[in-house]
């Protein structure tokens, strides 16, 4: 399994499936996060992911890979009550998640937008 299809799988199985066994065989036991209200480790996500709304889903996009890192397009419906759009960006080293960073804003229907387009085309 190459990175792109790894993060994939780690992140269809983690916010698809709701498996958070896939914590512990994809993610790195030293894994490092970005993201200022997350701390870092596994343990906290395997406590939040069976938390999710029942009406929550996930729908990765685009996936592109450059020298072990890993970026995913997806849309997160239902997230905290809202629909976001993000680029989650995995480091992905020895075939494990290392490290995760993440850029997330609020979906705008493309008729409220400026430029008429849609933020997630797939």
């Amino acid at each position: 399994m190459n990175n792109k299809e790894l993060v994939l799988k780690a992140i269809t199985d983690v916010f698809v499936n709701r498996d958070i066994s896939a914590f512990d065989t994809y993610f790195s036991d030293n894994y490092i996060q970005h993201n200022p209200g997350i701390p870092n480790g596994t343990e906290v996500l395997k406590q939040f992911v069976p938390s999710l709304p029942e009406n929550f889903r996930y729908t990765p996009g685009t996936v592109t890979e450059s020298n072990g890192v890993v970026m995913i397009h997806g849309r997160y419906e239902n997230w905290n009550g809202k629909n976001m759009i993000a680029v989650d960006i995995f480091k992905v080293s020895e075939g494990r998640i290392t490290e995760h960073w993440d850029v997330m804003q609020e979906e705008v229907k493309a008729e409220d937008s400026a430029n008429g387009n849609v933020m997630f085309p797939i």
